[in-house]
């Protein structure tokens, strides 16, 4: 592709994506209905100068981003003055008006518990740098907290959740983690979300022999790190062995391209574990491109990429490099194949992607019609109003998984010692959930494509392959 046609492609993917991305939000602002919630587009950077405190929050203080709702404001405010009456009328006030806001539904359980005796857990999310992952991974631990709580709680004792923004920072998240271990109260975490930060807090959280489930790190070293870091998300080999084989034995396809960030443990891991599946599988990746180098170029990367021999092109960014990768699909223009990571699976995919990305490939944990017999999708779909992300159902599992340890044991060894037990098993939205010594989990991988559709209202939707 010649510079010129590089940069009308580019100009235009960028017109498109302003215009798509300005009237997404416009619409899910004025119907409030957006269980991606689309709050920024662009990836901020952490704000250092905030402090531990204004990190972590029981409900005296919101810590998404942006304007807060005068109701919610109040609701806050009354938490803070310790008026829970106040608070719990203030916070189902703005939740009648704002169903799908998990932060504020956790603050009105909270408040509903008041100064009564709970058992306290922790997320652990990059609100300030990752608001749309954060609240898809807030909305399962909201969900987990109101059923077990409006249920009679935990052998009558309620459960009580704070939240943590550690902006996907490994300094940060290993304050918080201090901060945590050293408060009595906590009895687990759910998160990191990103797999740096996990392996970053997790040596605090093993040296503080506190439990950490991580419903979103995907990294094949987070296997055997700690006897005290879960996951109820499957390890990065699984999702590649399935891509892999996917490419291979179905597609029939034997060369494939890889996009990925060096500079994040996720990306590394799965590029690694999809060029030694595929590998294993009889084809090969005949070239790799960094997504974080700073002349990196779509356009001569695909063409380059064409001129290797590849059939496929598969996608691994994290969410810093997501718009590079998302160049890669405009550019691409449905001449190869496209697979991609779980990191794919968004709203911002469909928004930008479009008819460029139809037909895509991704590897996820779990989708919201991949099991026609679990009961959680309606529940879930009742609770937010619209359909929730593998994300959300892997934080449900977490803190559900969390539940049922302290329902065996109310301590912090006990929680883990539940865990580890040969015998344990909850419940939950993607299946029963148990794990190995390793702190994995054994659960499968579920591929999905990128197709035409309206359930997302973005035009195009991820479904499952059958």
């Amino acid at each position: 592709m010649s510079q010129k046609n590089e940069t009308a492609v580019l100009v235009l993917a960028l017109l498109l994506t302003l215009g798509i991305v300005g009237a997404g939000v416009w619409w899910f602002t004025r119907n409030g209905v957006n269980i991606s919630n689309t709050l920024s587009q662009k990836t901020p950077e952490p704000a250092s100068n905030v402090s531990l405190e204004d990190r972590i929050s029981f409900g005296e203080k919101t810590l998404i981003p942006g304007e807060i709702a005068p109701a919610k404001k109040e609701g806050v405010q009354a938490i803070a003055a310790k008026s829970y009456d106040k608070a719990i009328a203030s916070l189902q006030a703005f939740l009648k008006l704002r169903p799908n806001d998990p932060e504020a539904l956790i603050y009105l359980n909270n408040a509903r518990i008041g100064t009564s005796q709970s058992y306290t857990i922790v997320a652990s999310v990059p609100m300030g740098t990752d608001p749309n992952t954060s609240l898809e991974i807030l909305r399962g631990i909201a969900q987990a907290q109101n059923t077990i709580n409006t249920s009679g709680g935990i052998k009558n004792v309620p459960l009580k959740v704070g939240i943590a923004n550690d902006d996907n920072n490994l300094e940060i998240s290993k304050k918080i983690a201090s901060k945590l271990v050293n408060n009595p109260q906590v009895f687990g975490v759910i998160g990191p979300n990103a797999s740096d930060t996990t392996l970053a807090a997790g040596t605090v959280y093993n040296a503080g022999q506190l439990v950490a489930i991580s419903p979103t790190s995907t990294s094949v070293k987070i296997s055997n790190f700690s006897r005290y870091v879960f996951r109820t998300v499957p390890s990065d080999f699984m999702a590649a062995r399935t891509l892999a084989n996917y490419m291979v034995k179905t597609l029939q396809k034997k060369n494939a391209a890889v996009f990925f960030n060096s500079q994040s443990n996720y990306s590394q891991s799965l590029k690694s574990e999809f060029v030694s599946s595929v590998s294993l599988e009889g084809g090969q990746v005949s070239s790799e491109f960094d997504l974080s180098q700073a002349d990196f170029s779509a356009a001569k990367s695909v063409e380059r990429a064409i001129k290797q021999g590849a059939e496929v092109l598969m996608l691994v960014p994290n969410t810093n490099t997501q718009d590079k990768a998302l160049q890669v699909v405009q550019v691409n223009q449905k001449q190869l194949t496209l697979l991609g990571g779980d990191n794919v699976y968004n709203v911002k995919t469909l928004e930008i992607g479009r008819e460029q990305a139809v037909g895509m490939i991704v590897a996820v944990p779990w989708h919201i019609e991949g099991n026609p017999m679990s009961d959680f999708p309606q529940k879930s779909r009742q609770l937010w109003g619209g359909d929730v992300s593998w994300r959300t159902a892997l934080s449900y599992d977490a803190t559900v998984a969390l539940i049922a340890a302290l329902e065996r044991n109310p301590t912090r060894s006990g929680v883990q010692q539940a865990l580890l037990s040969s015998d344990f098993s909850a419940s939950g939205a993607s299946g029963t959930i148990r794990f190995l010594p390793s702190g994995d989990r054994t659960a499968p991988v579920q591929l999905v494509k990128i197709v035409p559709g309206s359930r997302s209202r973005t035009g195009y939707d991820f479904e499952p392959v059958k």
